[in-house]
């Protein structure tokens, strides 16, 4: 029934199948236009995570613009005047710019300490470093010391400062109604090329302050940047890894075979199923991230390993079978490869399907998009090679030679006679892998997820040791909606002398008896519970406001209506950009921000954040509801905490669907068993050695072991069928071995070595968890199939699976 369709549809029509294999790869030619990459938060996060939902809302209740951020760190003192005029000089280009909102610099911080004047004309008359007649060298000193641009604005040794670039607001997408998502996603692209033509810009100014010696060092961060570069990091991957296994396919197959046609063949295959996929992706609208950038790369890889397997079972029938034609041949590969290769793709599959259950929006679209590229190819690979090999002679298609043959000939040896090695070899592996397993952790940071010659590292490293930190974490604390005690106000203010003409009744509301002592001294506490713990950088809340505040009002502490009465006389410019950021009357609830120390190897982020639970509750005495805890730091502490969860789901499908798989194929338990050890040993000793070299798992490492085996396993069911196979015609167990290792064996090999230098294209990447990808996963594959071809046939031997002859 096959063959006759198979025959029917493709043997015998091959110009109509050509025809509508060339009207799809234009088709999905002309959609692989709207082919977009992501490399917003999202794509870092666990899917449907309510921290990031609450993060979305407390950061539109709280007010926070997208910004820039540069880091200055002069030749010269910062107090000197030629680092004064250069960076009143940077500060004035940048403004030049039509996206930017405003620029601070240490230029720009008020100089309060120094002023005899009294709160209200200090806030109206401050003066800056900047401005003439100023101690510049108290000024500054004033800054280092202040508890709102200490590690902010100034390192506390002085020797680095940040200019913030505040970008202006260009709406916020989710609060556009009325329009689709179509136009939803295009007003999303064109903010991402703006920001790309923005960061250009910038770096093109940057470049002409910071060329040749005697100039001063300059970084650029912000997450609009890291954003964009990240875009960038991901447009040079696809090209890089595709490019970089194009070229080595193209050697692999001359390698291999020496012929112009076993090259062209297996290139237009190649191309035929990248285009495809790239025009569905662009259908269906999945964009590719940081994480799936290798895909072009995986399928080229999988795409040709699929045509070799055909190619070289093509070429052994066509030896063996000089009688037939050349119709028939293929008819016979087709057929004796289709369940082999439909089950290696299937498994393959597995693997990647596996990757939904990681809970991490990346890798399960990764997952989605190799499984539709698996599919593809193997459609690709069925229809288009024996449409191109029914063009040609049979015997313009022959090869003479066998590379790779001498090799697999010696490892059928050492298994025939060296069994004790293969043991004790297989069990080292064992301890080695349950060792390394036992050592893996998942703290890892987010800095060093970059490759340290890049603009990311140095700036996010810098910012981190010099200015405070890096990773955001937010500490809400909810007060009780009957804390409106008016009978706290300090009835002191009214002899306050620069107070008294303050009390016009007609402006004041209730804000004025929001800031009650009971709620102060909850700011205050927390506020200074964070700053001594360990990890923590830079601390900002009402408390830095209101310690610089009673600095102004010569030391005296401020009343609860003074507070109230000073907060609602604000001009309504200097309250949302230094108060509103950490209070909110209506919602009755403040807000602390702090920045942790990502860079720090002892950071356990897990053990930092549920001491500070612990701690809120049981220290400072907060009931549960009374504080929250949110910001990129726990976002980014979930995903960690679910890598293990992810390991253990994705590992567990994978082994569990392809010893089903195993099962179904070849209706045999012992032969099943056989099938997936070396496979499974090959990914745990990966994982071991992960674990022992300390590599912590992240969003790529976690992926190797699954996928792994889904590769790898595809040897073990090309190896066990054709030794099937071959078995019936020898009945001999190391007869079969030696036909086996010298023919399917070589396809083997050759798919092996094509696929473990197409991983290690992936060393070019400048994202560090893809570099590991790619290491550990061809130095999985290449374990896998040392013990595909040793580990597997020696068991068969040992087991005798179908049977003692």
């Amino acid at each position: 029934m096959f063959e006759r369709l198979y025959q029917n549809i493709v043997l015998e029509k091959p110009k109509l199948i050509l025809s509508i294999l060339i009207l799809c790869i234009f088709s999905f030619g002309y959609f692989s236009k709207e082919f977009k990459l992501d490399a917003s938060s999202d794509t870092l996060l666990l899917e449907n995570d309510p921290d990031f939902l609450y993060l979305k809302e407390i950061t539109q209740r709280y007010g926070t613009n997208d910004f820039l951020i540069l880091t200055y760190e002069p030749t010269k003192n910062i107090t000197d005047n030629n680092s004064i005029d250069e960076l009143l000089n940077i500060k004035s280009d940048i403004e030049k710019f039509n996206w930017v909102k405003s620029v601070i610099t240490i230029l720009d911080i008020p100089l309060l300490e120094s002023s005899d004047e009294n709160i209200t004309e200090t806030l109206k008359n401050y003066k800056t470093l900047k401005d003439k007649n100023i101690d510049k060298e108290k000024g500054f000193a004033e800054i280092k010391r202040s508890p709102v641009f200490k590690d902010f604005i100034i390192s506390e040794d002085g020797t680095v400062s940040s200019i913030i670039v505040n970008i202006k607001n260009t709406g916020n997408i989710i609060k556009l109604d009325g329009i689709s998502d179509k136009e939803r996603e295009k007003i999303k692209e064109n903010q991402k090329i703006k920001n790309h033509e923005n960061i250009k810009e910038i770096r093109n100014l940057i470049n002409q302050y910071k060329n040749g010696n005697g100039k001063p060092n300059i970084y650029l961060g912000g997450v609009p940047m890291i954003a964009d570069d990240m875009i960038s990091f991901i447009k040079k991957d696809i090209v890089v890894f595709g490019v970089g296994v194009f070229i080595f396919i193209i050697l692999t197959l001359w390698f291999v075979f020496r012929s112009l046609i076993w090259i062209i063949i297996p290139l237009l295959s190649c191309f035929c199923a990248v285009i495809i996929m790239t025009g569905l992706l662009g259908i269906i609208g999945w964009k590719v991230t940081v994480i799936s950038s290798n895909f072009i790369a995986l399928m080229l890889i999988l795409t040709m390993a699929m045509n070799i397997h055909m190619s070289v079972r093509y070429i052994n029938i066509s030896k063996e079978n000089n009688h037939m034609s050349n119709s028939e041949i293929i008819l016979l590969t087709t057929k004796k490869m289709f369940w082999p290769i439909a089950y290696t793709v299937l498994t393959t599959i597995c693997a990647f399907l596996s990757l939904i259950f990681s809970g991490i929006k990346p890798i399960i679209d990764f997952g989605w998009m190799m499984t539709f590229g698996l599919l593809i190819s193997f459609i690709i690979t069925f229809s288009l090679l024996p449409i191109f090999l029914s063009i040609f002679n049979k015997n313009d298609n022959l090869i003479n030679r066998e590379p790779g043959a001498s090799f697999t000939n010696f490892l059928s040896n050492i298994t025939l006679k060296k069994s004790n090695l293969i043991f004790v070899s297989s069990i080292i592996v064992v301890i080695v892998s349950v060792i390394g397993i036992s050592k893996l952790e998942v703290e890892n940071s987010f800095i060093n997820y970059f490759n340290k010659k890049t603009e990311i590292y140095k700036g996010m490293k810098l910012i981190d040791q010099k200015l405070g930190g890096t990773t955001p974490l937010e500490i809400i604390i909810k007060f009780p909606n009957d804390e409106l005690e008016n009978d706290e106000i300090d009835a002191e203010f009214e002899s306050e002398d620069e107070f008294e003409n303050w009390g016009d009744d007609e402006n004041q509301d209730n804000s004025n008896y929001w800031f009650t002592e009971n709620k102060i001294n909850k700011i205050q506490n927390v506020h200074s519970y964070l700053e001594n713990l360990e990890h923590v950088g830079k601390v900002l809340s009402f408390s830095s406001i209101l310690q610089i505040a009673e600095k102004i009002n010569n030391n005296k502490k401020l009343g609860n209506l003074e507070m109230g009465i000073l907060y609602s006389k604000l001009p309504d410019t200097i309250k949302k950009q230094i108060v509103d950021p950490y209070i909110s009357i209506k919602d009755n609830e403040a807000r602390i921000s702090l920045r942790i120390k990502d860079s720090n190897d002892n950071l356990r982020r897990n053990d930092l954040l549920n001491k500070i639970q612990y701690d809120l509750e049981n220290k400072l005495k907060f009931k549960k509801d009374e504080f929250k805890i949110a910001g990129v730091l726990v976002l980014f502490n979930n995903l960690l905490q679910s890598l293990f969860k992810s390991q253990i789901l994705t590992l567990g499908f994978v082994m569990i669907g392809i010893f089903v798989m195993f099962l179904i194929l070849f209706k045999n338990l012992s032969l099943s068993l056989i099938g997936v050890i070396p496979n499974f040993m090959a990914a745990f000793f990966i994982l071991g050695i992960i674990g022992i070299v300390s590599i912590p798992l992240d969003m790529m490492t976690i992926t190797i072991a699954a996928i792994t085996i889904g590769i790898a396993v595809d040897n073990s069911i090309h190896y066990i069928y054709r030794f099937k196979e071959e078995f019936k015609n020898y009945n001999n167990y190391e007869k079969t071995l030696k036909r086996c290792h010298s023919t399917v064996g070589v396809a083997i090999l050759n798919t092996s070595i094509t696929i473990i230098f197409g991983f290690s294209i992936l060393v070019f990447s400048n994202f560090i968890p893809t570099i590991y990808f790619g290491i550990f996963t061809g130095l999985a594959m290449f374990i896998a199939m040392i013990s595909v071809l040793t580990l597997l046939p020696k068991l068969i031997i040992v087991f005798k699976p179908f049977g003692n002859k």
